[in-house]
């Protein structure tokens, strides 16, 4: 016999787990839609050909790649299959892998259907992605990710509209405790240069950006082994302490940066999105050791994290200037954020913020006999008719078997129909968790009901 199991990294989820997912999701896409994003879709795989070479060499290695249909090793270098050069053997065995984010998708949809659409372009998409990495407390190879991006400008409003959406997203999901962080990359750039680490771009943006994970020591530990000296390791600390998002700030770092490009674009691109930012609600926090690694940003970069949960960041995101180009339509620049629904759902879990949320309410109806079965369908279809969920018991079981299954099955309601009840055109309507009964009318009964959800 084959034991049942799944992969690692995935999930089956309950009905009452989906739920709480589905809410999460409906709060999501109600905030995106009032900020005038439209849904799009786009498949599970893409060609490999899309994917590789947008992540960088790390994200390459996570890409789930799928075999071609049939016989895949006839074109294979027979060479190569003996040496077991896994690596050489991949590009005419596979041509096809599973997506690794949706930003790349909507990259090659938008360039696919650039007729057809209107720029500025408002998307969400709200879909699975995967990804071959070592599963972990938070961290699991299929995933959800829900996306907006806008593509066809270069207005920093994009920026402080975001900011306000995830306010509200995380408002809406009583996380209060959240903190986005924010910088830019070209302030990154002129980091590096004030620091004479130009030459060492990536491995500056590599070491920094795990310092949440490995501390000062290990950050500066890292980059003296790539030749920093410790001068300006000293001045690389002294950027990093700065996390407050305000006017003196953007100045301090003005008069403190080296005088370059890279310089005045981000200066002058931090303060268009203080200027435009009008929710002084909006909880957020300047830091510069934020790098995201995906190599597509070149402008500001965001991600949002709930303090103390103990689980990552919940939300990235940022400006990207030319990821259209790879596919041949230049100069198009984006922005765009990217939820976690996963992450999110762990958190709001293990702060018991699920603990009063009510699905709608739902009605079992139990019956005695086959007239009173009869009795049943008809008034659950008039029930439905009015947005109401309620079932049938669809076997002809004993009404306390009826009731047990009411119980596992987690019903709010049961209404109780027999020959006394169809005689007065009423039904015996049980609380399950008051056991408080009482008598009324389909119509009574749908106001009742109605009055619940």
């Amino acid at each position: 016999m084959q034991k049942a199991s799944l992969p690692k990294g995935t999930r089956d989820f309950s009905p009452s787990v989906m739920r709480k997912r589905l809410h999460i999701l409906s709060v999501i896409r109600s905030i995106y839609e009032r900020y005038g994003f439209d849904p799009i879709e786009t498949p599970a795989m893409e060609n490999l050909s899309t994917l590789t070479g947008k992540y960088g060499d790390e994200g390459d290695q996570l890409l789930f790649k799928i075999l071609d249909s049939g016989d895949y090793l006839k074109k294979a270098d027979p060479e190569v299959l003996k040496n077991k050069e896994s690596n050489k053997l991949i590009p005419s065995i596979s041509g096809k892998g599973l997506r690794y984010d949706l930003t790349v998708p909507f990259a090659r949809f938008v360039v696919q259907n650039q007729t057809e659409i209107t720029f500025p372009f408002r998307r969400y998409q709200m879909q699975p992605v995967w990804r071959a990495d070592r599963p972990q407390k938070g961290r699991y190879r299929e995933f959800w990710q829900c996306d907006a991006d806008v593509i066809g400008t270069n207005s920093l409003l994009c920026e402080a509209d975001f900011l306000s959406i995830y306010h509200e997203v995380f408002t809406a999901l009583e996380l209060h405790g959240y903190n986005v962080r924010i910088n830019h990359r070209k302030i990154l750039e002129a980091i590096a240069k004030t620091c004479h680490f130009e030459g060492n771009f990536t491995d500056l943006t590599v070491a920094i950006d795990k310092l949440d994970k490995i501390g000062w020591e290990g950050v500066s530990k890292e980059l003296l082994s790539k030749g920093m000296n410790q001068e300006n390791l000293d001045t690389l600390r002294t950027f990093l302490s700065r996390r407050t998002f305000d006017n003196s700030t953007i100045e301090a770092l003005e008069k403190e940066l080296i005088d370059c490009d890279e310089k005045s674009t981000g200066i002058r691109e931090l303060k268009s999105v203080l200027n435009y930012n009008t929710n002084s609600d909006v909880k957020v926090s300047l830091d510069l050791s934020l790098a995201r690694g995906l190599d597509y940003y070149t402008g500001c970069i965001f991600e949002a994290v709930i303090e103390d949960s103990g689980i990552g960041s919940v939300s990235g995101g940022g400006r990207y200037d030319d990821l259209t180009g790879i596919f041949g339509l230049k100069d198009v620049s984006g922005i765009g954020i990217s939820f976690g629904l996963d992450r999110l759902f762990d958190v709001m879990t293990s702060l018991d913020i699920f603990s009063n949320d009510e699905s709608n309410s739902r009605l079992l109806f139990c019956h005695f006999d086959e007239k009173a079965f009869e009795f049943c369908v008809k008034a659950a279809a008039k029930l439905r008719q009015s947005g109401l969920t309620c079932v049938v018991y669809s076997d002809r079981k004993k009404i306390n078997k009826q009731f047990d299954y009411a119980n596992k099955a987690g019903f709010d309601w049961v209404a109780v129909v027999g020959d006394n009840e169809i005689a007065e055109g009423v039904v015996q309507l049980k609380n399950m968790k008051t056991g408080v009964q009482e008598k009324y009318s389909l119509d009574a009964l749908t106001e009742r009901l109605t009055n619940e959800t």
